[in-house]
């Protein structure tokens, strides 16, 4: 298979507009090395985004988790947001991120893209777990949420989940008209600086504010002497975890310290998955 002027055009389309030199030097090096099937696999197709947001691979083009594509879907969910919430100017976005690779970025890169639509943010302290996320939707009264995230997939993925003003994952048909939106963005993606006043920076008191519900929905509070053993699963649930049993009156849990970390390679599983053996 021979790389076609058509698909080349589209390489070299997406890397002028690639904000990240290592994903721009990995497409370059596939077009110089004339392959053509890895090309086709990252550039004839582009990540779907579904219920569950967009989760996929991390690498260049648009069948790939990386900047560009984040932007693209920070674009498209602002235009729905607009579209379909007339506060959504007033209410805003909380984003949040995990420790994978590339999460910090990604959520940085949502903000800046939201604030060049006139939509603002609210970013969570540090990276921190869905959960809270998706409680400081509804508690701050957001008009939806961004988690960049990709869950329990293996190192090599990220994700893009999304809530909207109800705080609960999307559901159909608001995925299928996100996804029209996304997919109307170019390629040329306007965003402003870190330093926007639409961005702002959530400090620990909403952390707190979290702590103070969850230990307020405890099912058992007088239940004495309980042993729990978990593990984070080299994920950012660990700390945020113990704090919450000891808000709620319990003892914090045992933890599998090899696992407590954050860890965006997953040192010791192969896929982080607590359903799974």
């Amino acid at each position: 298979m021979t790389v076609g002027e058509a698909l080349r055009s589209r390489v070299e389309a997406w890397v002028a507009h690639d904000p990240d030199p290592v994903t721009a030097q990995e497409a370059l090096a596939l077009l110089a090395a004339g392959d053509a099937a890895a090309l086709v696999d990252r550039f004839d197709t582009r990540l779907q985004f579904g219920t569950a947001g967009l989760r996929g691979a991390l690498g260049a083009g648009p069948n790939r988790m990386n900047r560009l594509i984040v932007r693209q879907a920070a674009a498209g969910l602002a235009d729905y947001l607009v579209a379909h919430d007339a506060a959504a100017r007033e209410r805003g976005v909380v984003i949040g991120f995990d420790a994978r690779h590339g999460s910090e970025d990604f959520a940085w890169d949502t903000a800046r893209v939201l604030a060049a639509r006139g939509v603002p943010s609210m970013m969570l302290p540090a990276r921190q777990p869905t959960p809270l996320l998706a409680w400081c939707v509804t508690s701050l009264g957001a008009s939806a949420g961004v988690m960049v995230t990709a869950s329990h997939n293996p190192p090599q993925d990220n994700g893009y989940k999304v809530y909207l003003g109800d705080g609960a994952q999307i559901v159909p048909p608001a995925d299928t008209e996100i996804s029209r939106c996304i997919d109307a963005v170019g390629l040329d993606v306007a965003l402003l600086g870190m330093d926007s006043p639409l961005i702002a920076r959530l400090d620990a008191a909403i952390i707190d504010r979290y702590l103070d519900d969850a230990a307020r929905v405890r099912l058992s509070p007088h239940t004495p002497g309980a042993v729990v053993v978990a593990t984070a699963l080299h994920g950012v649930g660990g700390e945020l975890l113990g704090r919450a049993f000891e808000r709620a009156g319990f003892a914090r849990p045992e933890v599998v310290a090899a696992q407590q970390d954050p860890d965006a390679d997953f040192p010791t599983v192969a896929f982080p998955n607590p359903e799974e053996p």
